[in-house]
């Protein structure tokens, strides 16, 4: 690419913003987290290692925040198994967390450099990748163009253009295809995804699925979750997951207009983000609730009305506890969030109808009976009125979920075939200069 289109397109960025380029993650994403970041490890962000680089080649993944990191683990243990040393980037403290947990030292992690010019011609200089696969939507410029100018693959796996996303691109036709010619393959979630990366001019696109169905169920500490089952006994129970500003007080508002006719209801609220907690606790109060707080260790008592789940890794706790679950970002929020963790848990998903995000997952629940969209708080009510009222119902939604999760997979299998011309030289070098190396 020439020295005017960087020029060209990198002003464009500066001039726009992140509204103008929903796709472009990690310069606003530092902007909009800092204060929530690891201040021992913040050098990374310019590009600085935390650690030496291995022999041998090296496979640079990036994973944006939670979800992403979930969905790319079990791709990282696939070409773990090849025996290339991997490189795991994540842009938060939460989903380095996530990778610790679940990766351990399998991997190296260190947290994206800014998307701007030193920061990542520091990163690059340093690891020398030999393949790039970044997961999902992270466009960055900068760090195409620097990729682009060393020659490494760039491979866009789970790929995924939202409504939003898409119109903004295509307003800027020309600077779109300057950038995914750059990709050496978009490996993309849905049909309608890889048209969207093809008219953008993005060369050669596969379709895989999604890859957060081939993962594991959300995990749990049988201990925690043999605890609030005893403290909560028989009493039904419904769940708000991942909710947004606004939806926390629909979920109360729910409860306070069912828990006269489901005698002992206890409703489960675990914001997307829990720092809003404390907050939360205090509006939710306000409202004459009582909240025990899962972080404060608060026991559940008979009267108490809300637990609010504001603790960070235990989706998996939350969804053993409850057969319904609202998923949020999806009534007073546009998007949505992942409704496929509550299904493969066996649970009846509700959500708003802004759930764009995750188009095809919810099409196939929808399909399949496994889920349920609702337009406002009075719906949403009566549909966890019905589902609290009617077991038989409420099982067949959560059996019908299940078993759509399970029709759905495939994904990590048709994205590792794709990947196969790009990862498979670098396990014949890794192969050829460990027996040089004897």
């Amino acid at each position: 690419m020439s020295e005017r289109w960087a020029r060209a397109m990198l002003s464009a960025y500066r001039f726009a913003g992140a509204a103008a380029y929903p796709l472009v993650g990690p310069y606003v994403a530092w902007r909009t987290s800092r204060g929530k970041e690891d201040r021992n490890r913040r050098r990374e962000r310019y590009g600085v290692a935390g650690r030496e680089r291995p022999e041998g080649p090296v496979i640079w993944i990036h994973a944006a925040s939670v979800g992403e990191t979930i969905a790319v683990v079990p791709l990282v243990e696939s070409i773990l198994d090849y025996g290339v040393n991997i490189v795991l980037t994540t842009g938060t403290v939460t989903s380095a967390q996530v990778a610790d947990e679940r990766l351990g030292n399998r991997i190296i992690h260190q947290y994206v450099p800014l998307d701007l010019k030193p920061a990542v011609s520091r990163f690059l200089d340093h690891w020398r990748p030999d393949l790039a696969i970044i997961a999902e939507s992270e466009i960055w410029p900068m760090t195409i163009l620097e990729l682009g100018a060393r020659r490494v693959p760039q491979v866009l796996v789970n790929g995924r253009l939202s409504d939003r996303s898409f119109k903004s691109w295509k307003k800027r036709a020309n600077i779109a295809e300057a950038l995914f010619e750059n990709l050496a393959h978009v490996v993309a979630q849905s049909d309608v995804d890889g048209e969207r990366f093809l008219s953008l001019g993005a060369r050669p696109v596969t379709v895989s699925g999604n890859l957060k169905v081939d993962t594991l169920p959300p995990p749990v500490d049988d201990r925690a979750l043999a605890t609030l089952r005893r403290q909560i006994g028989d009493r039904p129970t419904w769940a708000a997951i991942s909710t947004h500003d606004g939806e926390e007080v629909v979920a109360a508002e729910v409860h306070a207009t069912l828990h006269k006719r489901h005698p002992g209801l206890l409703t489960i609220i675990v914001p997307r983000h829990p720092d809003r907690a404390e907050a939360l606790a205090a509006q939710i109060s306000g409202m004459g609730l009582k909240v025990a707080r899962r972080s404060k260790g608060d026991r559940i008592a008979a009267d108490t009305d809300i637990l609010l789940g504001d603790t960070i890794g235990e989706m998996g706790l939350y969804l053993r506890l409850t057969e319904i679950a609202f998923v949020g970002r999806s009534l007073t929020s546009e998007g949505g969030q992942n409704p496929l963790e509550p299904a493969m848990l066996d649970t009846a998903v509700l959500a708003g109808r802004n759930v764009q995000n995750f188009r095809e997952a919810y099409q196939r629940l929808i399909d399949s009976g496994g889920a349920k969209l609702v337009r406002d708080r009075d719906m949403l009510a009566g549909a966890v009125n019905f589902l609290l009222s009617n077991e038989v119902a409420r099982h067949e939604m959560m059996a019908a979920g299940a078993a759509t999760v399970d029709e759905m997979r495939g994904a990590l299998a048709r994205t590792l075939k794709s990947l196969e011309p790009y990862i498979q030289p670098l396990v014949v070098k890794s192969r050829l200069k460990g027996a040089n190396g004897r």
